[in-house]
This record gives C-alpha cells, structure tokens and sequence, in this order.
C-alpha cells in the first residue's frame, strides 16, 4: 500500500492510499499507457514487448486494484555484461512522488537479481536532477556520461530527433 500526499494543489496535503502490484507489461495494456509518452514512443515499447517474448527484457507496470498501469519501465539484458540496463521509466505524472518509482527500479533490481547478475545501470537525462536525485538516494553513483538521442514526437504528429546529454549511473546489487 503506497500512500501519497500532495501539497502542491493542496497544502493541506491529501492523503490518497493506493494498493499496487507490479507485473509484466502486456500489449494489452498499451493504450492505458498514452500517459507515458506519443505514439511513436508506444510503438517502441511495443517493440520492445516482443524482445520481452524472447527474454531479452523485461517490462514492467505498477498496476492498481482495477489493473491499470500507473508505472512503467525495462530492464534490458543486452546491453552490459553482467548487468541489467534500467530505462524508459514513466510515472503517471499526476502519482509522481508517491513512491511509485522507487517500487519500479525496487522491482527491477530483483528481476536483474533473479536472472543471476548483480549489477544494475541506468542514464539519467542531466537536465533531469529530480530523476537523479532519485536514482542516488537508492544506491546508484555516477561513472560517466554519454549522449543519447531517440525519436520524439509532436503535438502535431512530426517526428523529430531528440538529443541529449546523460549522466550514467550503476549499483551493485
């Protein structure tokens, strides 16, 4: 059972109790998922489900009592030798510091665990310092940094390339 407190609408701060369970992503649930991201960024996780078929990733979603995501993330096992690659983490902007991403990258450091590598990376957007402030308050240290760039899209529907610069980021687990 998470709870969350929002001050920022409210400053008396409701209190809101929220009962999750995380799981595998299921294509099924991609259309309640339009929170994460644009069409195009949907179709890559789509994608990326099918790798998860032939066990190269794993993706997950912190689901509600009703089943509805409202978290999501992969872990990829490609990536690094003896370590699981955290990426593509979204909170449902409107849960976000909640405790709902410290539950996603929990429930991916075990999966990582259980398939018998005891390392965890991840990159982290620099201009993202509540994101890395996360990510370090759970363990992760900085080793580096790397550009990264995917396609981002539109609100109207041009795709275009978005680059970045990104601070890399592991933990033993």
């Amino acid at each position: 059972m998470l709870q969350c407190v929002n001050t920022e609408d409210d400053p008396a701060g409701t209190a809101v109790a929220l009962s999750v369970r995380v799981r595998d992503l299921l294509p099924r649930d991609l259309p309640a998922c339009t929170w994460s991201g644009s069409a195009t960024h949907l179709r890559h996780v789509e994608r990326e489900l099918a790798r998860a078929a032939a066990g190269e990733v794993d993706y997950l979603a912190v689901c509600t009592p009703v089943d509805l995501p409202v978290a999501i993330g992969g872990i990829d096992y490609q990536v690094s030798e003896g370590a699981g690659t955290i990426w593509q983490l979204a909170v449902l902007p409107a849960l976000q510091s909640c405790g709902l991403g410290t539950l996603l990258v929990r429930a991916a450091e075990q999966r990582i665990r259980d398939h018998g590598l005891y390392g965890a990376e991840l990159a982290v957007e620099e201009d993202n310092p509540r994101a890395r402030a996360l990510y370090e308050r759970l363990g992760y240290v900085a080793y580096g940094r790397a550009p990264d760039a995917w396609d981002e899209e539109g609100p109207d529907g041009s795709v275009r390339r978005h680059e970045t610069m990104c601070v890399l980021m592991r933990k033993g687990l």
